[in-house]
């Protein structure tokens, strides 16, 4: 090596990289960021003293999110799920059969999930993919028809909460040793029923799957 090039080197070592350091057993990551809940939902139909012929539909919702996990050895962690509530409004699932408005009512929902994670060994310190399994509770609260649906007598809206299977994949990518972004895809299973009253007349929708995939792309940190 000349000397030019040995003087370039040294000069500019301070603006090199140094490798990611792997994921250790102990640590513990925080991760904040957006989440899209996009439902691929169905359901049975809507009965009121008779079976309607239709039934419902979840629209999706985007909310912030909060991940915390804690490594239980240097490829397994246990993460937690939280996150601002979410609010779906529920169309039917035909084209507006009372003529009150596409949109039946809405809800909100929190979406509290556990998951053990394992990161898959790859070559590449600072990409550090994951595969995950765990479970979720879903909690509905708040949900109410719309002023028109009101006004014509439907009422009482509740939803049964879920509990359900959470699979994962996604992935950290360092930034540095501290500082990395992620990016995941779950799939939960929430089925649920709910009940109303139509003019006294009690309703009900029998099983809603609503079985959503949920996008998220966060910012994380290492202690």
């Amino acid at each position: 090596m000349n000397k030019q090039l040995l003087i370039a080197v040294v000069a500019a070592s301070p603006l090199i990289s140094l490798p990611a350091v792997a994921f250790e057993k102990g640590d513990i990551i925080v991760r904040g960021g957006a989440a899209n809940v996009s439902p691929n939902d169905s359901s049975s139909n809507i009965n009121v003293g008779g079976d309607l012929g239709f039934g419902i539909e979840v629209n999706d919702d985007t909310q912030l999110k909060l991940t915390a996990a804690y490594f239980i050895s240097d490829r397994w962690n246990v993460e937690v799920l939280a996150a601002t509530p979410f609010n779906h409004d529920i169309d039917f699932g035909t084209s507006d059969p009372l003529g009150t408005g596409d949109v039946l009512g809405e809800l909100k929902h929190l979406p509290p999930t556990i998951t053990l994670n394992y990161y898959l060994p790859v070559g590449n310190e600072a990409f550090k993919p994951y595969v995950g399994a765990g479970l979720n509770y879903t909690i509905f609260f708040e949900e109410e028809f719309t002023g028109a649906n009101r006004n014509i007598g439907l009422n009482d809206l509740e939803l049964d909460n879920s509990f359900g299977i959470a699979i994962q994949v996604g992935f950290d990518y360092m930034v540095n040793d501290q500082w990395f972004v992620n990016s995941s895809i779950r799939w939960i299973d929430i089925d649920t029923k709910a009940s109303f009253n139509l003019n006294g007349t009690p309703g009900s929708v029998g099983d809603i799957e609503v079985d959503p995939l949920v996008y998220s792309l966060s910012l994380g940190y290492r202690f």
